[in-house]
């Protein structure tokens, strides 16, 4: 049944392997790409900081 699918089916299912190897590229990029941290230190985390169990 597969077999007869045609060129069209072919064409699909590079276009979805195309589709999902671009967004794994981007997802190695995001996860390993270089990040900098603000120029004006770490940021106030609000409750975080203050919060005081005694």
């Amino acid at each position: 049944m597969a077999g007869g699918a045609g060129p069209g089916g072919a064409r699909e299912v590079l276009l979805v392997l195309a589709v999902a190897g671009a967004g794994l590229a981007l997802a190695v990029v995001a996860a390993f790409g270089p990040w900098h941290p603000a120029v004006d230190g770490p940021q106030d985390r609000g409750a975080a900081r203050t919060f005081n169990p005694g």
